[in-house]
């Protein structure tokens, strides 16, 4: 780990900072609910540079995060991912803020968009751009 990376995951990190950095980097946020509107997580999607990255926020203390192929069907359960990490969501948003912007171009195909939950138990489509 670099020293920078080991800036943004130390035991100082805000959790509530890093949500504003990812939302600054483009990344969208729903609240997933059951189908009695309990909210279950909050997820992050941004689809950038033929990748999709999520970040799903269960609690505080359970957090995934993943970058997955462009064209991965299903970002709630991937058949591949080009990197991915769960934890405390210190740990896991510093890993993610980490992460360089670009990944390399041999990585992913092109991504049209993807599907993220929305209200009752539906899903949107959510087109790259």
């Amino acid at each position: 780990m670099s020293s920078a990376e080991a800036a943004v995951v130390g035991s100082t990190f805000d959790i509530e900072r890093g949500l504003q950095q990812l939302i600054a980097r483009g990344y969208r946020f729903v609240h997933q609910t059951d189908g009695s509107g309990e909210m279950q997580a909050v997820v992050g999607v941004r689809v950038h540079d033929n990748v999709v990255d999520v970040v799903r926020l269960n609690a505080e203390d359970d957090v995934e995060a993943a970058r997955l192929p462009g064209n991965e069907q299903n970002i709630f359960a991937p058949t591949s991912t080009l990197w991915r990490s769960r934890g405390e969501a210190s740990q896991v948003l510093g890993e993610v803020l980490a992460l360089p912007e670009r990944p390399p171009v041999t990585a992913a195909a092109s991504a049209n968009g993807c599907w993220i939950p929305g209200r009752g138990g539906r899903s949107k489509w959510l087109a790259a751009s």
